[in-house]
């Protein structure tokens, strides 16, 4: 039976704070060298699946960029393969001229379902995991479903980030909720679906269905009640990495002496766009406990417990603790940071401190965002030399040393770009 992957990576993943000001939330970087959407796109290579479409909304460039025509993920092919697909506004007064959330978004690009497709597998784009999908489709197939929904168990503490879901001894689905604020269940979604393709279309062109917008929240609630969908168990690593938080807890869980994700298992790649960068440079008194260190770094400092992506200088005398620093970062002389997120090609100017002190004042601006204790830099933002950062902080993307308003910025605090 043919399959076509759908891969839903256009979302403006506001939880992340200056990670997504200029990006969209799949195309987070991960892990050092990864974006969030190699693991998706990986996935269905590693399944056998060649035909992926991925559909694109908020901040495209940098996934378009990314991507470009599947050559890593061996998906730039003649039949099949990769596909971008940009969003579009229909003729002027046509009803939903522009999309308006993922079943808009599924519902514009329908014609690029192929006839010939019986299966339609849709994806976030926005969760690490490491998942082989042929079993997720024999499931489906052996109890004839209309729609299978990949599920793991979750805490309940966490249960209003999901969609939950309760479902009969047969797996059989008989209850969902999106994000409610209270439930019973501890059964999440994974944001991984199974539709038979006439299912979808009907779903999506047909009743109350062609005039709602979010999969989650309103089409799958209604092809509960009158569908057959059934909930796949999944019991390996997943995680929605779509808040500071998650995001941070995934990275630091990859340095563990048993890794819950291995990014090094030889029969599951995880395919990314590289760059052709020189080995890792360590310094003669450089230290280093604990971390991921990729290609073209250069450290002449202290890294401890942090993942460091390619092309990062540490320069003598500084210290890198529980952090992660993305591509090109350049961290001076005796600068400190500590339980920090550092963007993309910012520069942390000479003894310089970054998370600095005990006062865990939440973030003014966005108190539900940041409030444990992360501090985090967007890209190319340039933190002037002597300067000392609380926690909770965030510097926004391309801020100068003209942006800051003293060498002391508190906990809770943000520096934006001021106006010209």
């Amino acid at each position: 039976m043919s399959v076509i992957a759908m891969i839903l990576a256009g979302g403006e993943g506001p939880e992340l704070s200056v990670l997504t000001a200029l990006r969209s939330e799949a195309a987070v970087p991960f892990g050092g060298k990864y974006r969030i959407i190699d693991f998706a796109l990986s996935n269905c290579v590693n399944s056998d699946i060649y035909d992926v479409a991925v559909l694109t909304q908020y901040q495209p460039r940098s996934l378009n960029e990314h991507i470009g025509v599947g050559r890593p993920w061996d998906l730039d092919r003649t039949t099949g393969g990769v596909r971008l697909l940009q969003p579009y506004q229909r003729a002027k007064g046509e009803r939903g001229a522009w999309q308006e959330g993922t079943a808009d978004a599924l519902r514009f690009n329908l014609e690029s379902i192929p006839a010939t497709a019986d299966e339609v597998l849709i994806l976030a784009g926005d969760h690490i995991y490491i998942m082989d999908y042929r079993p997720l489709l024999v499931f489906h197939r052996s109890r004839q479903a209309d729609v299978t929904i990949a599920v793991r168990q979750v805490p309940a503490y966490e249960a209003h980030r999901f969609g939950m879901i309760a479902a009969d001894p047969d797996g059989r689905v008989v209850e969902y909720e999106e994000k409610p604020r209270r439930t019973r269940s501890t059964t999440a979604s994974m944001g991984v679906y199974v539709f038979h393709r006439d299912v979808l279309i009907n779903a999506l062109t047909t009743g109350p269905g062609r005039r709602q917008h979010n999969l989650g929240r309103e089409i799958i609630p209604t092809l509960v009640r009158a569908a057959r969908v059934y909930a796949y168990p999944f019991q390996g690593y997943w995680a929605d990495v779509g808040t500071i938080q998650a995001y941070y807890e995934a990275h630091m869980a990859l340095l563990g002496e048993t890794p819950a994700l291995d990014l090094s298992a030889p029969g599951w790649v995880i395919h990314t766009r590289s760059e052709e960068r020189p080995a890792v440079r360590l310094g003669a008194e450089s230290q280093v406990e604990r971390s991921l260190l990729c290609d073209g770094c250069q450290i002449e400092g202290t890294v401890i417990n942090s993942v460091i992506s390619p092309g990062v200088y540490v320069a003598a005398g500084a210290v890198v603790r529980n952090a992660i620093v993305m591509t090109d970062t350049t961290i001076e002389k005796d600068a400190v940071i500590d339980q920090a997120i550092i963007d993309k090609r910012v520069t942390v100017g000479e003894k310089t401190h970054i998370g600095a002190g005990e006062d865990n004042t939440p973030n003014l601006k966005w108190p539900e965002r940041l409030n444990t204790g992360i501090t985090v830099v967007g890209r190319r933002a340039t933190i002037p030399p002597e300067t000392t950062i609380g926690r909770n902080v965030v510097i926004f993307p391309h801020v100068t040393a003209a942006d800051f308003p003293s060498q002391q910025i508190p906990s809770g605090q943000t520096v934006e770009k001021k106006s010209p």
